[in-house]
């Protein structure tokens, strides 16, 4: 399979993640909700690495690997418990669309921070993205 297919895999996977996790929210705080979640993955994931046979030295790493991987998961930890925090408040058809707005910060971050080039399609393609959310977010 090449990087589309992973790539419609991922976005189904995380349109369940939204309603599994609205539904998951009610009557418990989103933080400690969220902690839950992330115990649950932790799990999940050695046992996917364990697996595939993916399971590598920790010494592998190097420190700018270690750093970026930190980073990543603050970012990921920062990400979720604002995720989980909108969609106790509001309806997960209106939530998610609005947290895709990282698919519009992912094109620009590439261009300045990884030298990516967009070309007009993909330039097209983004701005309906974020015309469409937008939409989503304009209150009447």
């Amino acid at each position: 399979m090449n990087w589309f297919y992973y790539s419609l895999l991922s976005a189904f996977f995380a349109a369940l993640t939204a309603i599994f996790a609205k539904i998951g929210l009610e009557g418990i705080n989103s933080d400690f909700a969220s902690l839950i979640r992330t115990v649950f993955i932790v799990l999940i994931m050695a046992i996917w690495v364990k697996f595939l046979g993916a399971w590598q030295g920790l010494e592998s790493l190097s420190l700018r690997q270690w750093l970026f991987l930190f980073l990543s998961a603050c970012a990921t930890g920062f990400s979720w418990l604002f995720y989980f925090k909108a969609l106790q408040l509001g309806q997960a058809s209106q939530v998610a669309p609005i947290d895709k707005f990282s698919v519009v910060l992912v094109a620009i971050f590439g261009v300045l921070f990884l030298g990516e080039r967009l070309n007009l399609r993909q330039i097209v393609a983004i701005s309906l993205i974020f015309m469409g959310i937008i939409l989503m977010a304009w209150e009447k």
